[in-house]
Order: structure tokens, then sequence, then C-alpha cells
């Protein structure tokens, strides 16, 4: 029983080794590589949009990090870079766009989404104190009460 599963977890090994496919091409220069891993860690997936540029598996991913090397080798800065980045494709392109205007909401929204859960959750909160608070009885109930709790404890 034990060789049985000792051959089938080898199997498995290679038969996941066999799928493995050949790792992309580095740059023949390591340092245009780091310099296109730095900028590409700045920039965002454009079609995993969760992801970095640098990180992501995607074609077009693929592509704009081939556009990347070669603006580097025909010697470009990286703001050179970052700014074609950003004309061709809009701030959102960036991690952390520059603030002005045109994204402020960017900036501000989690901030005014945080304070807007906050104010609804003391408003709620208030609200069920007041709901929940017993009122307070007259005192003919309150004899009633007494007389109710004598005769059951008697």
């Amino acid at each position: 029983m034990k060789l049985s599963s000792l051959l089938f977890c080898c199997g498995l090994l290679f038969a996941g080794m066999a799928q493995a496919k050949e790792a992309a091409p580095m740059a023949a220069d390591v340092e245009v590589e780091k310099r296109m891993v730095a900028i590409s860690e700045e920039l965002r997936c454009l079609v995993c949009q969760n992801e970095s540029l640098s990180g992501s598996h995607a074609e077009l991913a693929q592509d704009l990090r081939r556009e990347i090397r070669s603006m580097i080798a025909a010697g470009k800065t990286d703001k050179e870079i970052l700014d074609f980045m950003v004309d061709r494709y809009g701030d959102f392109v960036r991690y952390r766009p520059p603030i002005k205007p045109t994204t402020w909401l960017l900036w501000g929204g989690p901030f005014l989404l945080l304070g807007g859960g906050v104010a609804a959750l003391i408003s709620f909160l208030r609200r069920r104190a007041k709901e929940s608070a017993a009122p307070a009885l007259s005192d003919e109930e309150r004899r009633r009460a007494e007389a109710l709790l004598d005769k059951t404890n008697s």
C-alpha cells in the first residue's frame, strides 16, 4: 500500500514538471532587467488591475515589459518611461497616482467611506440604545408587578 502511494506521488511530481513552462527570457543586461522590474513595480497591470506589471502573466503585461526594456535600451530615463505610460494609459496605470484634482477621489475616497461607515455605526448604536431602554414603570404598574412576584414566591 505504501509503495503504491509513493509511486503515485512521484507520478504527480513528474507530471507537474512535464507541464512546466520555460522561464521568460530576461534582458541580456542585468542592469536593464533590474530597472525594468523597478519601473514595472510602479505600474498596474491593465488586465489584472490588482497586480503589478512585473508580477502579471497577462500577454499585455509581457508586451509592456518588452516596451519598457526597449525604452531603457533607447536611453530613456525612468521618469520619461513612466510619463509615456501615463500619457498612453492615464493615471490609473500608476499604483500611486499623483495628487491632483482629477485623482482626489482616488486618494480621499477610502477615508470618506471609512468616515461614512463610522457615522452610520454610531447612528445605529445610538438608535438601538434608545429603543432598548426599558420604559420606567408607573407606581400602579410597580405595585402590580410586586404583587405578582409575591404570589409566585409564596
